[in-house]
């Protein structure tokens, strides 16, 4: 959708001005041609990325690991268990994101003189923030991520067993069996890229409670949590979000101005012609036709690539829309769909596939979105032993041009 909004508003733009050059009076020899008033230094040409659908960026996890609860801190007798974790999430830009966790496990702890254990089952809100991402900038093939996160949520603890110590009682008096608390947790996770659809993943998560978390209010007023965690993180989708420029529409709308301001001087020159030409009428007989054979004329305007790329970007499409309107207009043309290519990159016998795609690639937009026959449409691979301009990279470019007479 933006795509389309940023080639109407181009379409828009080059339309109004081409308005106004065909309102001159075609017997005028001079055109007034204005510069362009678009101040590119004035944008900021920062990237910036969003999702494409809500459908994007969603990914689960799954993961096991160990834990070991801080209950009662004077205690030195720390007893190692296993947790289970089943995570959703979605990345928001490249930088952000939010993720539901859940981690189920037992522990084990001193409780007096006896050993004590309860079962936890704890669902968090994770908010994550990709590090790297924020500092280095995004990269969608990254093979390592830093990624701190916070999280609220709650747990359910419950099959407390042979608790000494425990003092949080229920309304009857009894040792209360269960209860239900509401944590805060900081970690950081370590991703490694697999695949553009699978992680390897490790974590480390350090969860806040109160004195009570093990049903035991008892020295320090707080008491830990700590786990960590491994496993694998499977994306639905991969990375995928749609890149936004501001400057892409400051520089698109510069050519399309540039090639006004050349149709405005092609226009003075045309109306010099023709203001000649009629002052020489009536025009004398011509004993005989003469036959003027025509190199292949080329036609404005002309499709510029990226470096080894043939793929037509957004900034280009303004062009092929010209010719393809150009051909509704003459139903009878035929064109030529010449590719080319930069001798400086790339052996002349790549750079002559390279051209062929290129065309290819504009003549199946003509075809498939403006419904140009292929009847119309010449295909020409030129490569890179021809270079149409001075400066090589200038010549990453498709030229439409007319058929050579017979």
């Amino acid at each position: 959708m933006r795509v389309m909004k940023k080639q109407l508003f181009l379409l828009a733009a080059l339309g109004g001005v081409l308005l106004t050059a065909g309102n001159a009076n075609a017997q005028e020899t001079a055109v007034v041609v204005e510069e362009s008033t678009f101040d590119v230094e004035q944008v900021p040409c920062k990237d910036i990325y969003t999702p494409g659908s809500w459908r994007d960026n969603w990914y689960v996890q799954l993961g096991a690991g160990m834990r070991v609860p801080l209950v009662e801190w004077g205690s030195k007798d720390r007893h190692i268990t296993a947790i289970y974790n089943l995570g959703v999430g979605r990345w928001i830009s490249p930088y952000l994101g939010f993720r539901f966790s859940a981690l189920y496990g037992s522990m084990h702890y001193k409780g007096g003189d006896a050993m004590a254990s309860a079962r936890t089952a704890n669902l968090n809100v994770d908010f994550m923030w990709d590090m790297l991402n924020s500092i280095s900038g995004y990269n969608p093939s990254r093979a390592f991520s830093i990624v701190p996160f916070v999280g609220l949520g709650g747990t359910y603890v419950f099959h407390y067993r042979d608790n000494a110590l425990a003092n949080d009682r229920s309304n009857d008096g009894n040792i209360k069996g269960n209860q239900w608390l509401m944590p805060v947790s900081a970690g950081i996770q370590l991703r490694f890229r697999v695949s553009p659809y699978v992680d390897i993943f490790a974590e480390g998560r350090s969860t806040f409670y109160g004195d009570n978390f093990n049903n035991t209010v008892y020295g320090r007023p707080l008491d830990l949590d700590i786990a960590a965690v491994g496993g694998v993180i499977i994306h639905f989708t991969g990375s995928k979000f749609q890149r936004y420029n501001p400057c892409d529409y400051v520089n698109a709308l510069s050519q399309a101005n540039a090639q006004v301001n050349d149709l405005r001087a092609a226009l003075a020159t045309t109306s010099a012609a023709l203001a000649a030409a009629e002052a020489q009428l009536p025009c004398p007989e011509v004993p005989e036709t003469v036959t003027v054979e025509a190199e292949s004329t080329t036609l404005f305007p002309t499709v510029r690539f990226k470096l080894n790329s043939a793929y037509v970007s957004s900034e280009e499409m303004v062009n092929v829309y010209n010719i393809a309107e150009y051909m509704k207009a003459n139903p009878n043309a035929q064109i030529v769909v010449r590719g080319y290519a930069d001798k400086d990159t790339g052996s002349a016998a790549y750079n002559m596939k390279l051209s062929e795609r290129r065309a290819k690639a504009v003549a199946d937009i003509l075809t498939g979105d403006y419904g140009i026959s292929d009847s119309r449409l010449i295909l020409e691979a030129a490569g890179s032993d021809t270079q149409i301009y001075p400066t090589n990279d200038w010549n990453r470019i498709v030229i439409f041009a007319a058929p050579e007479l017979p």
